[in-house]
This record gives C-alpha cells, structure tokens and sequence, in this order.
C-alpha cells in the first residue's frame, strides 16, 4: 500500500449517529478475521457501546475532512487473579484500509491507554492471529514485543 498522504482525524468516543459507518467497519473487521456474527449480536454491542453504565467502551477514529469514520476500537475491564487493579482487554481494534500509515491504530491503543490509566486499571493488552504480520509490526513497537502467551479456547454446551 501507498501512502496518498497524511491523513487529520480525530479520536473520541461513539455517538449515537456512528452506527451506520461502525457498521461498515465492524463487518470489514470480522470479513478479516473470517467471521460472522448474527446481525442481532452487532446491535446488542452497539448497544452496550453506547450506554455509559456498560462496561463495554468504545472509541472511533474520525476524519476530519469529512467526518467519516475511519478506525474502531473496543475494549473492557476484568478482574485478573495476579492482578488487584482490574485490566483491560482491548478485544477490536480496526483501521480502515484507505486510512492506514497515519496512526490511527496506534493512536486508538494510546487512547485505551489513557483512558485505562484514569480508570487505575493495571495494563492493557490484547490478542492478535500469528500471521496479522502488519499489525504485529505495530504491536511490537508500541510494547516490546509479545509475552510469549498462546490463546486456547474451548466451546462450552449452553442450554
């Protein structure tokens, strides 16, 4: 990819008026990861990315020029067993491809970032496939590298 030039954008939080260009990045994002989901679970975390009381949170990159969206990112505190001080995990995290090469993905993490610090959370991290080799060059700059750790995941039969 070329870079047509820098891009002015700003990160704030989603409002109510987002939804249709979320939408569009949100499905980008799992069409990447070779998902699906039904449309009901998309308007569920809408939802809860929206309502203050939630704690599902949520920011958006928006261009300035136009006012269009071009990245998402979301995110969430847990308790931790090591930890006291909850941590976050920043579940999704999307650039739209026109809009990469400007930092907005590192922006959106420093964003996470902040708002993980005024909360009193402990650290921020997160989950990526092995062979996302773009986003793990990013990754890598912004923390040092990997912890080493290797994601399993089971279903479980729910009723």
């Amino acid at each position: 990819m070329t870079k047509a030039g820098p891009i002015e954008y700003q990160i704030r939080s989603p409002k109510d008026s987002d939804r249709s260009e979320w939408e569009v990045l949100w499905n980008e994002y799992l069409i990447f990861y070779e998902s699906t989901i039904p449309q009901a679970h998309t308007d569920i975390l809408w939802a809860r990315i929206l309502d203050e009381e939630h704690p599902i949170r949520g920011f958006v990159a928006e261009r300035k020029v136009d006012s269009s969206l071009i990245g998402i990112v979301h995110f969430f505190p847990h308790l931790d067993t090591w930890e006291i001080r909850p941590v976050c995990y920043l579940q999704d995290l999307y650039v739209a491809k026109d809009a990469r090469l400007n930092k907005v993905g590192s922006n959106l993490i420093r964003r996470v970032q902040e708002y993980s610090e005024r909360q009193n959370w402990i650290f921020v991290y997160w989950q990526t496939r092995p062979d996302n080799h773009t986003a793990r060059k990013l990754y890598d700059k912004l923390t040092g590298g990997t912890t080493g750790s290797i994601t399993y995941q089971i279903g479980l039969r729910t009723k």
